[in-house]
């Protein structure tokens, strides 16, 4: 879950692991709709997120033991984690997989998903107190919001997108856009290990409660349905998680910011392979729209960020 320290001599193994592991954690993390969205065909959502986090805290406890863990200091520390586990792991992953249960395409749930850089950067002015972003800062707002709108227009052959499921990805789109503006906000650092079962004990505690009251918690024990939890624990709860920090705390925020435009058509790609599902002409304009508007928002905003 750590990074090693920069500065120590590092074995040619080594050194290959930590130049795979950008890719290693893309790949992952884009496959995480599909999967979700394979699952979601035997167990519902808030269920299935429920299992999700409980299986991720028994697997993240053992890590308690085996290094130091520094805990937080403070009342307000603590809050913050729930806070950002409440808004990342419930709203978040609970509204994008009603989105996807009620019919949205993983594709399609990957590119709404994929706004998130342009709204943090459009709104952190706000939020630190700085002024408004420049007119290209809001172009490619516009330009990004344009094109996830001709995604889900041509949802006949991207795959079916009810209204309400539009709804509720979108509101998904905020709750990790307030999770990403509040952490930039309080700048308290906290323990991976710590900050992860914090917010996976959150995320179970919201959750289940509200699928014991909203959904019946059957569970189709299939094939597909194993694959889907052990690649949503493992795959993305675990492993893309901990590479994602321990490549931050190696600095390679950068290089992770450059891959994360990837994710969308990558996520298309697994979703086609995976579940068959299609990307036409116009899907695909739509998507090199919403990548074109991130690209602007990022160079806009690239020299003020801090390193």
């Amino acid at each position: 879950m750590t990074a090693g320290s920069a500065s120590a001599p590092e074995s040619p193994a080594v050194a290959a692991f930590w130049r795979a592991a950008p890719y290693i954690f893309l790949l992952l993390w884009s496959g995480g709709y599909t999967f979700a969205k394979m699952g979601l065909d035997h167990i519902e959502p808030l269920t299935m997120l429920a299992l999700r986090y409980g299986l991720a805290v028994m697997a993240l406890l053992p890590f308690l033991a085996l290094r130091a863990t520094r805990w937080p200091g403070s009342a307000r520390h603590w809050g913050a984690i729930a806070l950002t586990g409440f808004l990342i792991q419930c709203v978040y992953f609970g509204l994008a997989y009603l989105a996807m249960k009620r019919g949205m395409n993983a594709g399609t749930t990957a590119i709404i998903m994929a706004l998130q850089p342009i709204l943090v950067a459009a709104l952190t002015p706000f939020v630190s107190g700085g002024g408004r972003g420049g007119r290209l800062l809001w172009f490619g707002l516009v330009l990004g919001f344009a094109g996830v709108l001709i995604v889900i227009l041509s949802g006949r052959s991207l795959g079916a997108s009810p209204w309400i499921a539009v709804a509720l990805a979108l509101a998904a789109l905020g709750g990790i856009t307030l999770a990403t503006l509040f952490e930039k906000w309080h700048g308290l650092k906290t323990d991976p290990v710590v900050g992860g079962i914090v917010q996976y004990v959150v995320g179970f505690a919201v959750l289940l409660p509200a699928a014991m009251l909203t959904e019946t918690m059957a569970v189709d024990w299939t094939g597909e349905l194993i694959i889907s939890i052990a690649y949503l624990v493992i795959g993305n709860s675990i492993i893309s998680i901990g590479l994602f920090i321990a490549l931050l705390q190696r600095g390679d925020a950068t290089r992770i910011s450059a891959l994360l435009y990837l994710v969308p058509p990558l996520a298309m790609a697994v979703a086609w392979a995976v579940l068959g599902e299609t990307v036409t002409a116009p899907a695909f304009v739509g998507f090199l729209l919403s990548a074109a508007g991130v690209h602007i928002v990022n160079r806009q905003t690239a020299g003020a960020r801090p390193r």
